[in-house]
């Protein structure tokens, strides 16, 4: 049995590390491949928010004042620390979260990417002017933060996700409440150990850690305006109802069942790699999990082999270990409800080619939230295990007879993530992409998630509001429009008198 750890992790507010003040409790955060615990996170209550909040809007001031340059130097500044910090955030988030070494690089690479992206603050805030739009009458547009933003982030990315809005917040002017997952608090505190070092105007962000007070509290708080959240559709759609009607401007983005397309035309050895790489990299759980394959024609006899042999070779083991190719689970309530999973697939029919429960033992003991890669072929459309988020790393098989038969399964799904294509026919991938409900395309290309400059796309169940996380729609969604009608009289016109704006 585990020992229960007993180092407390603190809040960030107004600057500085303060203890939770009023706390209801305490959780234990364990390392899911050995169930050791590793900290304890306290579930912080409404006073403690509403002391983040206010200090965040006492800063706002003072911070909204700061230049757009001045504003990017510190996040440049920003990029340097998290580069230098990089390998103790890799192994904070496998040894919390459970993914693999390099997988958990590749996540801090891309934090890192979206404060790069978050510096080009000073072009992309810019605003529209048109001159003489009536005679001796200008106007203009300019942008101006939106006020105290907050985000809610879930556990399958503790560096990249709460990154996707805290520089882009920051950088347009705004101050910011972080809200972590009480699941996997510990990289976040690493982040905020570089913030600090910033010399930030103290409350320009802020960290509370708890439960579902404090995420209540964020959706009803009047000293929020923005909230940002990133979750299950269940809950993004309580997320979004609720922040909205207390009239904060919300972005939700819900949860996926994302489909890869394999045509008979397929480089068979390359949309291996992918589909691989898609379904069972993070041991599946993150939004962009490619968890259907839709084999067209002939493409289901050339796929299915060399699949089965590839994903039967992966490697089971904690994600710290160079070696592994697949690690834990978040937890074993997690590996327990994967389990069931591919148990009620079987149950509606599917047939199961490679089987991931069972997966303790090995050196792993039985505390290690563990299930292997599997894959269930002979799955219909209209089976749950083919319609419903799974989480984990369960690979459901459909055949489709054509192209658009392929992408009537894709768009019957109430997700719109993601899709993917594998073919080397472009009238088959403009087709594709043309007609397919999903916001995110891949082409050849198994995780079809964004770099920074782009926006993270959802459609349908996947995301609710109006502006995507990153990219362009990070500046709308962090920025409110002023628009400016101006003309001046000068006296003694010709004079030589003007009016100058400093």
């Amino acid at each position: 049995m585990a020992v229960t750890a007993t180092r407390v992790l603190e809040n960030y507010v107004a600057g500085r590390w303060t203890p939770a003040a009023a706390s209801t409790g305490e959780l234990d955060v364990t390392n899911p491949a050995s169930g050791e615990a590793l900290v304890r996170v306290p579930l912080s209550g409404a006073a403690d928010l509403d002391a983040a909040v206010s200090a965040a809007r006492d800063a706002l001031p003072a911070w909204r004042d700061v230049s757009t340059i001045g504003r990017a130097r510190k996040l440049f500044e920003l990029r340097e620390r998290l580069v230098a910090r990089s390998e103790d955030l890799a192994r904070s988030v496998t040894t919390e979260m459970g993914k693999t070494i390099g997988d958990a690089r590749a996540e801090v690479a891309r934090m890192i990417e979206m404060v790069e992206c978050a510096c080009a603050i000073p072009t992309t805030m810019q605003g529209r002017i048109l001159e003489d739009v009536s005679r001796n009458i200008d106007a203009e547009t300019i942008r101006q933060p939106v006020g105290v933003c907050a985000a809610i982030v879930p556990f399958n990315f503790p560096a990249m996700v709460p990154f996707w809005f805290l520089p882009f917040a920051i950088a347009c002017g705004n101050t910011f409440v972080l809200k972590p997952s009480e699941q996997v608090p510990m990289t976040q505190q690493i982040a905020f150990e570089e913030l600090h070092g910033l010399g930030l105007p103290p409350g320009v962000v802020n960290l509370v850690n708890g439960g579902r007070e404090v995420v209540e509290g964020i959706l009803d708080h009047p000293g929020v305006d923005a909230v940002s959240f990133v979750g299950s559709a269940p809950v993004a759609r309580i997320v979004y109802e609720r922040a909205a009607k207390a009239g904060k401007r919300v972005q939700a983005l819900g949860g996926a069942k994302n489909h890869m397309v394999v045509m008979p035309d397929a480089v068979i050895d390359e949309t291996v790699s992918g589909i691989i790489g898609s379904a069972f990299g993070a041991a599946g759980q993150r939004c962009m999990a490619g968890s259907v394959v839709v084999a067209v024609g002939d493409a289901h006899e050339q796929l299915m082999p060399p699949l089965i042999e590839a994903t039967m070779a992966l490697k089971l083991g904690d994600g710290l270990e160079e070696s592994s190719d697949v690690g834990p689970v978040i937890s074993c309530a997690a590996r327990d409800r994967i389990c069931t999973w591919i148990g009620r697939g079987v149950e509606g029919g599917a047939k199961v080619v490679v089987d991931g429960r069972g997966a303790g033992g090995e050196g792993r003991g039985p505390a290690g939230a563990y299930v292997r890669p599997t894959i269930l072929d002979d799955v219909t459309a209209e089976m749950e295990i083919a319609k419903e988020e799974v989480f984990g790393p369960v690979l459901s098989v459909v055949r489709a007879a054509s192209l658009d038969d392929a992408i009537e399964t894709v768009n019957s799904s109430r997700f719109g993530n993601g899709a993917s294509i594998f073919t080397e026919s472009g009238a088959s991938v403009r087709h594709f992409r043309h007609q397919v409900e999903a916001g995110m395309i891949g082409v050849n290309i198994g995780v079809a998630a964004p770099v920074a400059f782009f926006p993270f796309s959802g459609w349908k169940d996947s995301f609710l509001g109006d502006l995507h996380a990153h990219g362009p729609d990070a500046v709308e969604f962090y920025t409110r429009k002023k628009t400016v009608t101006s003309r001046y009289f000068a006296s003694g016109q010709g004079s030589g008198a003007y009016f100058v704006e400093r």
